[in-house]
């Protein structure tokens, strides 16, 4: 059989670099590998479905999936992961701890990116639904960002266009909205604007007991397959999903070899062993079954904040073949 020539649109991570230089292959595949920051990835795909294989949002796609008419059928290998309680930016003079923030304004970049669902979820959690907030849509750096999908959302959420020719992160340090939930640091925090902070003071801490709470790793971003191509080849999704979980556990047997660290940062060893610690020793799990109940709290999250007019469950998600893997 020859083999398919597809692309592959990925960010360059160390857990996909081995895809990206061809010491991993997806079984089947000659691949053309693009390597293209989140943004353009996902912009691309949910327009004109140009990539063959491609990272997607895992809200975009539930967006879509909850519609009906997703381009693209999902793989269940979870390139971005973060907890997102460093994603949440407040005026600390006014803003001291979540409930603050009822009746606030709050800026986001787009109403349905799932860092930002995420951080509702937090903010649900401390007793602040979405309803009780004003969300203001505008670029964090750079005016007038627009939804990638198009959303129907509720007359619960309040959702209003930041100005023409501002940016969240001059709103935030004027004092003209109250916080910024972004994947991204605004600019005014990482310059050190004295009134600009994370709302968790310690958000390491918050995140670590979260998790011990949940048993949830937040899961940003997954693998698609077009959908037309896993109809003509039913074996693609799952050879897509050895593939990548083969580089993933390369990257992470790397990482682990102490002799001489591999990520150019200190402490990097004893930063894995604690995870391992706190989290297990497949804190980064690929798969269906393992990551069933962060699906279904991130589904429900999505739902209630008006993003899925249906629930979806976390099967509807994948393609049959990746629902179970093939254990030696």
């Amino acid at each position: 059989m020859a083999k398919l020539t597809l692309s592959v649109a990925v960010g360059d991570y160390d857990r996909t670099r081995l895809l990206i230089d061809g010491t991993v292959r997806i079984d089947g595949v000659d691949p053309v590998i693009l390597t293209l920051s989140p943004e353009e990835i996902f912009f691309r795909a949910f327009r004109d479905s140009p990539f063959d294989i491609c990272e997607l949002s895992l809200s975009s796609f539930a967006v879509k999936t909850a519609a009906g008419d997703c381009p693209y059928v999902g793989v269940p290998a979870f390139l971005s992961r973060a907890f997102r309680h460093t994603s949440i930016y407040v005026a600390k003079n006014r803003i001291a701890r979540p409930q603050d923030l009822k009746g606030r304004r709050i800026g986001v970049a787009e109403y349905q990116l799932t860092a930002n669902v995420w951080a509702r979820a937090l903010l649900a959690d401390h007793g602040v639904p979405p309803s009780d907030v004003v969300w203001v849509r505008g670029g964090l750096e750079e005016p007038g960002r627009l939804e990638k999908v198009a959303v129907a959302l509720p007359p619960a959420v309040r959702l209003e266009a930041a100005p023409e020719g501002t940016t969240l992160a001059r709103l935030l340090a004027d004092g003209a909205i109250d916080g910024v939930i972004s994947p991204r640091a605004p600019s005014t925090f990482d310059n050190g604007h004295d009134n600009v902070g994370w709302l968790f003071d310690d958000p390491i801490a918050a995140a670590r007991d979260y998790f011990t709470r949940t048993r949830i790793f937040p899961i940003m971003h997954l693998v698609g397959v077009r959908r037309d191509l896993a109809e003509r080849h039913p074996w693609l999704p799952a050879a897509v999903l050895k593939a990548f979980t083969a580089a993933k556990a390369a990257a992470l047997r790397h990482l682990g070899d102490t002799a001489a660290t591999k990520a150019t940062l200190p402490f990097v060893e004893e930063q894995l062993r604690g995870a391992r610690r706190l989290m297990g020793p497949d804190f980064w799990s690929y798969g269906l079954a393992p990551n069933r109940h962060v699906l279904e709290a991130f589904l429900q999250h999505h739902h209630d904040q008006g993003l899925s007019p249906r629930l979806v469950r976390p099967d509807e998600l994948f393609h049959a073949s990746t629902h179970e893997t093939v254990k030696i």
